[in-house]
């Protein structure tokens, strides 16, 4: 069978520049807490206040894998190709379109948050890691009264607020925390809209 090594050179080439180039003015803005936090309408009202910046779901990654993958359905974070199908297809977004993205994701095992963002700082991307925080009693509240979710989501997140619990301290020193008791979405937007200091203009192109 005959290799066409003439091409290899040329795509190597253009993989290891692509590896290497920058991405300027782009940026992550990382939304985690746990299920029912409001990263998903926190995210949504800060899109509106930083310029270039729009939302980057990365559920949509786990839910294509499942697809894909023979693994039985549940958290597809634990399906290993999730973390790096996830750094590698922020990198090649933002190489697109530049900007900000904002990515609504509950990461609560550190070991894939240090992944995913270890990747992205190899790249060069900055990461702005947030929490969004209230506390049991609080989030309890606003899980059982958010009607617009079907009851096993809502047993979802209440099962989850203690491994959110577990792995607070470990986020204490990874994210800023924004306390959102007694915050609207908008609020913390707000809020997390400051503690990004950006430096560009704040005008749309």
């Amino acid at each position: 069978m005959r290799t066409d090594t003439g091409l290899a050179e040329p795509i190597r080439a253009q993989k290891k520049w692509a590896r290497r180039s920058a991405i300027p003015s782009s940026m992550i803005v990382w939304l985690n807490g746990t299920f029912g936090a409001g990263k998903t309408t926190t995210a949504s009202e800060l899109v509106k206040l930083l310029p270039r910046s729009r939302i980057f779901d990365s559920e949509q990654v786990g839910y294509m894998l499942r697809h894909v993958l023979p693994e039985p359905p549940g958290d597809f974070q634990h399906l290993p190709p999730w973390r790096p199908l996830v750094c590698a297809t922020i990198v090649q977004v933002l190489r697109h379109v530049g900007g900000i993205l904002v990515t609504p994701q509950t990461v609560l095992v550190q070991e894939y948050a240090n992944e995913i963002f270890d990747g992205l700082a190899d790249e060069g991307v900055k990461v702005h890691h947030f929490v969004l925080h209230a506390d049991q009693s609080e989030l309890v509240r606003r899980i059982e009264e958010d009607r617009s979710e079907h009851q096993s989501a809502r047993e979802w997140r209440l099962d989850h607020l203690d491994p959110y619990q577990a792995a607070l301290p470990w986020l204490r020193k990874s994210a800023t925390v924004v306390d959102t008791t007694g915050k609207s979405p908008h609020q913390a937007a707000v809020e997390i809209d400051r503690l990004v200091s950006l430096n560009a203009p704040r005008s749309s192109p």
